[in-house]
């Protein structure tokens, strides 16, 4: 392979942002991310609104993340593309865009499995975050997905436990929706955290065997709580807001505390990194940080703008994939349920 350096565009639609990055080598040259306000006057993402809202801010997105990269179009050696998992209208706008581009500059195709890319995001080359090496557990999670998975390398992965039901990204959702907190209710569950409690009220974690995980027991122990000090109290909600908060948030950092414990002691690995749009969450930032003194855990945490739907994470596994030429024809098909 040449030593000069390989640009690759990346594109991400998955589910209801569109995003483009350049990469040079392992370095970002340029992110940018256009988010769909649309969804949350309807509590959640509306597939065909979010297709159509691809369509519109595609073109714009690449435009302006090839403008920030102080590159043209014609310098680039790869374009790099979401292949699924994800909402299928979503995947397609991006893919067919890809494809085009790619066809139209003779320029090699580059398919990328959304999960994988969550995984590898560590291997950006950015200052004062360390790259893991291998072999790691990385803990994916997010809206969709609940995942210890064990890395060997760059193409070599094997999930090793993962939910049997809702991802913990749901309970957080659901969780915020039973509290009449606005959509997405992820973050402002962790904001309210630190202002509560964390013991104020127990929830049982659920008894799952091995190092698979369930949180459809944990939503519905949340909402009969709730009814039930809210028969007793109308304000009960406001009063606790933040202590109910602190307590959800409590329970479902323990549990993927207690699977991760149970990985580590089964593979003997202790490099550990997390990924997925709910490693963003404050509180299991600290927990797995403090996880290095406590259990002598080397931890890899992503850079917070890794950690949501970006194209940067694309466009790292589009790197790899250019190096070791894992290119794709253009009858290459989205996907949106894909082989891990």
């Amino acid at each position: 392979m040449t030593k000069n350096p390989i640009f690759i565009l990346s594109i991400e639609s998955s589910c209801d942002d569109t995003a483009a990055a350049v990469l040079k080598n392992d370095v970002v040259l340029s992110n940018v991310v256009a988010n769909q306000r649309i969804h949350e006057e309807y509590g959640g993402v509306v597939p065909e609104l979010a297709s159509r809202a691809h369509q519109q801010n595609i073109i714009p997105v690449v435009e302006l993340a090839l403008k920030k990269a102080g590159i043209t179009k014609d310098q680039l050696h790869g374009v790099a593309f979401t292949q699924g998992p994800g909402l299928m209208g979503s995947l397609l706008v991006g893919s067919s865009f890809a494809k085009s581009f790619s066809m139209a500059l003779g320029i090699p195709l580059l398919a990328v499995n959304h999960m994988h890319a969550h995984i590898l995001a560590h291997f950006i080359d950015e200052e004062g975050f360390d790259k893991p090496t291998f072999p790691f557990l990385a803990l994916t999670i997010s809206g969709g997905h609940t995942q210890i998975v064990k890395v060997s390398d760059f193409f070599d992965m094997e999930i090793i436990g993962e939910t049997t039901d809702d991802a913990v990204g749901e309970a957080f959702d659901k969780t915020a929706k039973i509290l009449g907190l606005p959509y997405p209710g992820g973050p402002l569950i962790d904001q309210l955290s630190k202002q509560g409690n964390p013991k104020a009220f127990a929830f049982t974690s659920p008894k799952v065997p091995g190092l698979n995980f369930s949180f459809s027991g944990l939503k519905t122990q949340i909402l009969y709580f709730i009814q039930k000090n809210v028969a007793q109290n109308p304000n009960f909600i406001e009063e606790n807001k933040a202590d109910i908060c602190a307590s959800v948030q409590h329970t479902i950092i323990k549990i993927l505390m207690d699977k991760l414990k149970m990985a580590v002691a089964e593979t003997g690995i202790t490099q550990i990194a997390i990924g997925g749009g709910v490693s963003a969450n404050s509180g299991i930032r600290a927990t797995l940080k403090d996880a290095e003194q406590k259990y002598n855990w080397k931890t890899f945490i992503p850079k917070f703008e890794y950690t949501t739907d970006n194209a940067a994470m694309i466009g790292i596994v589009g790197y790899q994939k250019y190096k070791h030429q894992l290119f794709e024809s253009a009858t290459v098909v989205s996907k949106a349920r894909i082989e891990f």
